[in-house]
């Protein structure tokens, strides 16, 4: 697990008029539980990406559907996070989907993009993540 100051701007690239948010007023809220649960679908994508850049696998696996989830999750060492774009998302009722692209170097220092179209669903008052398509 990695550590990040609570004053620090939030690893998932939250604005507010222009500038950055704090990870304490951002993904903090939901990873370090001052809420117990994100409020929508892009909240639940943008604190995953945050808790992938700071290995908090407790984190992903409780907000995964338990459908879809793995029973263990390992960080590859070495991989450094670089920046996350949301390019759409949408909601209904109890389904939400949000298009991302991720950026991502791994340990060669290779650099790559993720993107996907993730689908959410929302279960007993929690955002949950379903699954992603490439």
């Amino acid at each position: 697990m990695r550590p990040l100051s609570l004053a620090a701007p939030c690893p998932c690239g939250q604005t507010h008029a222009g500038r950055p948010v704090s990870f304490a007023s951002c993904c903090g809220l939901y990873l370090d539980g001052e809420q117990q649960t994100a409020p929508t679908p892009q909240a639940l994508m943008r604190s995953r990406y945050t808790a992938y850049v700071l290995e908090r696998a407790p984190y992903l696996l409780a907000t995964w559907h338990p459908d879809h989830r793995p029973v263990e999750l390992a960080f590859e060492p070495g991989v450094k996070w670089l920046g996350l774009e949301v390019r759409s998302f949408s909601q209904s009722d109890n389904t939400g989907r949000v298009h991302f692209v991720a950026r991502v170097r791994d340990a060669s220092g290779k650099a790559s993009r993720i993107e996907e179209r993730s689908r959410f669903v929302l279960e007993s008052g929690r955002w949950l993540y379903l699954d992603g398509l490439a």
